[in-house]
């Protein structure tokens, strides 16, 4: 039997973590597996084409909530090609609610729920071998006789008992390459899919170092850390970072999730010592209202937090990313504001303002008419409104978002926007919500603008800011050609000075 492992990654840098642990697993159970990645932008043709040239016996999805209406499409057609095709699908967007979603997607012949390691290794081989023996799978789903019949579910597997996901597959060196230490988290926030395993199960540390170790000989360019909290143990966390520090190969970065109220003292002068460029650290601040905090059973130390995460964004050596939700209960757009405010003002290199998603399984999600929340039917199932929050007020956020991510995200605009927050506005959320509303009234968001004419987009406010405060505009036009001189290669700021500050209206 010929078996494929496949998914439809959001980016090609990425890498699926769950088909590696998969073919990891079942490898010596078939006499042909492989893994077969491609992304949400391919061409369904070019995907569905490369998937029926294989003439695979069984094809198995990794499903996501950024993938799924895709990948449930490709599925029915590779049906439709090919009827007697075994369709397996497994991950988050399955695992809840196996029979629903089978009933609804007659192509699916079989659903791994939950972890997947030890149901679809068995599963491999009863498919395999022809057994069709599926009734003592724990943790599967599948059709029998007309029937869906969905079998218990497995136990949480002993987490050192599953292998080294890259033990018998090499690392792609031109993507990331995700690793967990850690399963489960020791928190319980209701919008996320991991507090439903109240428990953290985690691998001995000194089978992290090892395969830390086999990381950083390899010389892979990014690792990212996939555990909801890395610094959940601090002691293990301090002893996984000094030892990445002492083995350093001056190659590889790593990524990791941290908790802010669990940074301390002695992480911070840990990390002072580390090579510029070897970690990145992303901290969850996603709201600093504490009634919405503790809606969502979220800790609201608030102030223990920031502190914490301002001290170690204002490292030079490291960076750090800082995420916000949208549409928390009891968050208005008011109060959101406040929680923006916040977080900008820690200095983290990225802040990425998200909006709630009613996640299949999850707390939140059983209680959304608690909440008044209306959401999108479809994946990501993001929120519309809700009792606290209109529609109009995501819609405004949503463009305060685009320009923090063209502006502040994406770098290139440090001085003028230190300048326009500090200058233009009371606080940066008041600047990014005026930014917005003259970006959309001049048209600027029905099209994509290249990076110069973002400076040539800024200035252009800037004016129009300065002739109402009854300013000069010389000064920050100034900033904003420092930032375009330290950014942009010398050659595009030559022909960016030719050109002129003008903004065409075709570009």
């Amino acid at each position: 039997m010929k078996l494929l492992l496949t998914t439809l990654n959001s980016k090609y840098v990425h890498s699926n973590l769950a088909l590696r642990y998969m073919y990891t697993v079942a490898v010596g159970a078939c006499d042909f597996i492989e893994i077969k990645e491609f992304t949400i932008n391919n061409s369904e043709d070019y995907v569905f084409t490369e998937i029926l040239a294989g003439e695979y016996d069984a094809v198995c999805f990794s499903c996501y909530i950024w993938n799924v209406e895709k990948t449930v499409y490709l599925a029915e057609n590779i049906k439709k090609a090919r009827p007697g095709t075994v369709v397996v699908f497994g991950g988050p967007e399955t695992s809840y609610q196996a029979e629903e979603f089978m009933s609804r997607h007659r192509c699916v012949d079989f659903v791994v729920m939950g972890e997947g390691e030890y149901a679809f290794s068995c599963l491999a081989r009863a498919l395999c071998e022809g057994s069709g023996e599926f009734e003592k799978i724990r943790g599967l789903a599948y059709r029998k006789h007309g029937r869906i019949l969905v079998n218990q579910r497995a136990e949480l597997l002993v987490f050192d008992s599953v292998p080294f996901p890259y033990s018998v597959l090499p690392c792609d060196k031109d993507k990331i390459v995700y690793y967990e230490s850690s399963r489960g988290c020791p928190f319980g926030c209701t919008y996320c899919i991991s507090s439903l395993e109240k428990k953290v199960r985690a691998l001995p540390t000194s089978r992290v170092l090892e395969d830390m170790e086999y990381f950083l000989a390899n010389g892979v360019p990014q690792v990212k850390f996939v555990d909801r909290t890395f610094n959940w143990d601090r002691a293990r966390c301090k002893e996984i970072i000094g030892y990445i520090m002492n083995r350093d190969s001056g190659t590889t970065k790593f990524h990791f999730e941290i908790c802010g109220e669990f940074i301390d003292d002695g992480f911070i002068e840990l990390i002072s010592a580390a090579r510029k460029g070897l970690f990145q650290f992303e901290a969850g601040i996603q709201s600093t209202n504490k009634k919405a905090l503790a809606a969502v059973k979220r800790s609201a130390a608030v102030e223990r937090l920031l502190d914490n995460v301002r001290r170690l964004a204002a490292l030079e050596n490291v960076d750090v990313h800082v995420d916000l939700i949208a549409g928390l209960p009891f968050e208005d757009y008011y109060s959101f504001r406040k929680s923006f405010n916040d977080a900008y003002g820690l200095s983290a290199g990225l802040l990425q303002l998200g909006f709630l998603k009613l996640l299949k399984g999850t707390e939140i999600c059983e209680r959304a008419g608690e909440y008044g929340y209306e959401f999108k039917d479809k994946a990501p199932y993001e929120i519309i409104s809700n009792k606290y929050m209109s529609a109009e007020d995501v819609c405004r956020l949503k463009q305060i978002e685009e320009l923090l991510n063209l502006y502040y995200n994406k770098g290139g605009f440090e001085r003028a926007l230190k300048y326009a927050t500090e200058v233009f506005s009371r606080t940066p959320f008041d600047f990014y919500e005026e930014f917005s509303f003259f970006y959309s009234l001049k048209g600027f968001h029905h099209r994509a603008h290249k990076k110069e004419d973002m400076y040539r987009i800024l200035l252009e406010y800037s004016v129009w800011k300065c002739r109402q405060l009854n300013m000069p505009a010389g000064e920050f036009q100034r900033r904003l050609e420092d930032d375009m001189g330290g950014f942009l290669n010398p050659e595009a700021v030559k022909k960016f000075k030719k050109k002129g500050w003008g903004l065409d209206e075709t570009s």
